[in-house]
């Protein structure tokens, strides 16, 4: 180790520095600023990012340096954040309108999320921003297999693109089943799997704007819809869908391989099932 150039120490020049706080790419530095903003937190009376008083909730969601608020009552915001520029520098941006790639518009009712401009810079990375947009994520009755055709030259473009659109179907769910199944070719990606691959984003191309909505809810009313389809010629195995919706609202929802394969249609169901009352127990928690 040496003293930076131009900051050598002419009495001490053998001397090293000592790091008195830490700082972008160290590796204790993610740890130390957690307990940083872990420590602000409780001296302002947030604990889990829930702050109650009396019968008034704010709720906090943190991404490193990014943190959003949300609460019953708008002056709760105004005393956590006063709480919290005592300790750091803050820049408060408004109402919510982008982070962390989700867009947010909203009415009195209404609350709309999507990743347009997330969706636009994939189809930049993919050369595929001036394709000719399809209707439909995929042909009716696609079956992919391994062995389809010869190997992708490109097979890191193709695994960077199906982690792009896992993120992606975080408010598309439309897309959340064909996403799965393309994900089960990352090893060895064939041409016919990148066609299909290009195909779903022609679709995301000509449904740039679609997301999902939340509506205000007026009963607490939570249900879960799960169900299952033997469409696996590869290894016989059952392909589960779930979805949570509270109200009008969904909240959760996941299409995902089984992890065996079920001897009958009644098994494959109880599996998804299974999946479903795993989800209920999990928001049931979160909601009491």
């Amino acid at each position: 180790m040496f003293q930076l150039e131009g900051f050598v120490n002419s009495q001490y020049p053998q001397h090293v520095c000592k790091l008195t706080k830490a700082l972008y790419g160290l590796k204790q530095a993610p740890r130390a600023w957690f307990d940083k903003l872990k420590h602000a937190f409780l001296i302002s009376s947030l604990f889990k990012s829930i702050y109650k008083k009396e019968d008034q909730v704010l709720y906090v969601l943190v991404y490193v340096d990014d943190i959003f608020l949300t609460r019953s009552n708008a002056a709760l915001v105004q005393e956590i954040i006063h709480k919290l520029n005592k300790q750091f520098a803050l820049k408060t941006l408004g109402s919510l309108k982008y982070f962390l790639g989700f867009e947010v518009t909203r009415t009195e009712s209404v609350l709309h999320m999507n990743q347009e401009k997330y969706a636009k810079d994939l189809l930049v990375k993919t050369s595929m921003l001036d394709s000719k947009p399809f209707s439909t994520p995929m042909v009716v009755g696609t079956k992919l297999v391994v062995e389809d055709n010869e190997l992708f030259d490109k097979p890191g473009l193709y695994r960077s693109t199906i982690g792009a659109l896992q993120y992606l179907t975080l408010t598309r769910l439309d897309i959340a089943y064909f996403v799965n199944k393309l994900s089960q070719f990352l090893k060895a990606p064939t041409q016919l799997h990148w066609q299909a691959c290009k195909r779903l984003l022609r679709y995301i191309k000509g449904t740039l704007t679609h997301g999902i909505q939340f509506h205000k809810v007026d009963k607490f009313n939570l249900e879960c819809y799960t169900d299952d389809w033997a469409s696996s010629v590869q290894d016989r195995r059952s392909t589960s869908g779930c979805c949570l919706i509270l109200g009008p609202n969904l909240l959760q929802w996941s299409s995902h391989k089984q992890k065996v394969v079920a001897l009958s249609s009644t098994e494959a169901e109880y599996r998804a099932l299974a999946q479903g009352a795993t989800e209920v127990a999990w928001f049931r928690s979160l909601f009491s």
